[in-house]
């Protein structure tokens, strides 16, 4: 797995204005609501291993945003529920295909999982991270409840049990029916407020280049300083670009039981933005027995160039997470 950071992009089918707002999940179903509210299972221990070295995977500044696409490397999602209605529960099923379109049935678990189900609105008013449930014939389902009419993408972040396969992230188009209006894109802020919850966004989003994210966690002004694993880390951060979905996929430095990582109040990413441009982040994060999400929009900056001096190395906090 990478350990600092795993990007892969998706194409959008539709051109759509992008945005969310501040809003909680519950259990392994976060979802980031329409309205704000009143107030990823290979891991080491010890230190990170030199850049581009990470379980034999690129370091974050060599990773492309590639991909942009529904097949990649002889795989393939096949959505056989495209089109749900919006607010009545129905069942997803999809199935991952080999390139002799046979179902996939063996994966290598990743933070407890065998795959991890992304499920974004194209305004990015909701967002959920999901676990289906697989059957034996490699069939993939799990109940969904989407609140607003309109165009979703869906991720599937997986590892093939084959090795040489390599994780994947693929994605595809989702239609939910019914009354539609766009939601606006927030202003960039650097606090999120979640279920009483605020989280406290520090750091810059670089296209081209690694660089440290902190999230700082409180409740009732104090700091949260006993955050619960959620799928083998203190947090999961997750980031899609406006005007594509591109598709980032990010875990803090360090985990539960190194030796060196705090329980919170802060919890250390670093990534690399693909490019200059508007994303939305989304922070996954456990305590007192609740999964809640925390969003924020960013911007970054204008990609590096050759006469650009080269980033300073960035801080070592443990293994990194893949997911």
């Amino acid at each position: 797995m990478n350990t600092g950071l795993r990007i892969t992009a998706f194409a959008a089918a539709l051109a759509a204005t992008f945005g969310t707002a501040y809003g909680v999940g519950k259990g392994v179903d976060p979802v980031v609501a329409d309205r704000a509210p009143a107030s990823h299972d290979a891991h080491g221990t010890g230190a990170s291993p030199a850049p581009g070295k990470e379980d034999g995977h690129q370091s974050p500044e060599s990773v492309p945003a590639g991909g942009l696409q529904i097949s990649e490397n002889g795989y393939t999602l096949d959505l056989a529920t495209p089109r749900v209605t919006a607010g009545k529960r129905t069942e997803l099923r999809f199935t991952v295909r080999d390139a002799g379109g046979r179902a996939v049935t063996a994966y290598q678990r990743e933070h407890g999982k065998e795959l991890h189900l992304i499920l974004a609105s194209r305004d990015l008013a909701t967002y959920r991270h999901l676990h289906p449930a697989r059957a034996a014939d490699g069939t993939w389902s799990t109940p969904v409840d989407l609140p607003r009419a309109g165009g979703y993408r869906v991720f599937a972040d997986f590892t093939p049990a084959e090795r040489a396969a390599g994780n994947l992230t693929l994605g595809a188009d989702l239609a939910a029916s019914g009354p539609f209006e766009p939601a606006d894109l927030p202003a960039p802020d650097s606090t999120a407020r979640t279920d009483g919850y605020q989280v406290e966004l520090s750091g810059s989003l670089r296209p081209g280049r690694a660089s440290e994210l902190k999230l700082k966690v409180s409740r009732d002004g104090e700091p949260v300083t006993d955050l619960q694993p959620y799928l083998g880390a203190y947090g999961h951060l997750v980031a899609l670009r406006s005007g594509d979905l591109a598709y980032l996929h990010v875990h803090p430095n360090g985990e539960p039981g190194d030796g060196a990582t705090k329980p919170g109040p802060e919890i250390s990413f670093t990534t690399t933005a693909p490019s200059a441009g508007t994303y939305r982040l989304f922070l996954d994060f456990q305590h007192e027995g609740e999964v809640r999400t925390a969003a924020f929009t960013v911007r970054a900056g204008t990609a590096p160039t050759a006469q650009d001096p080269a980033p300073a190395a960035t801080e070592e906090h443990g293994d990194g997470h893949g997911h």
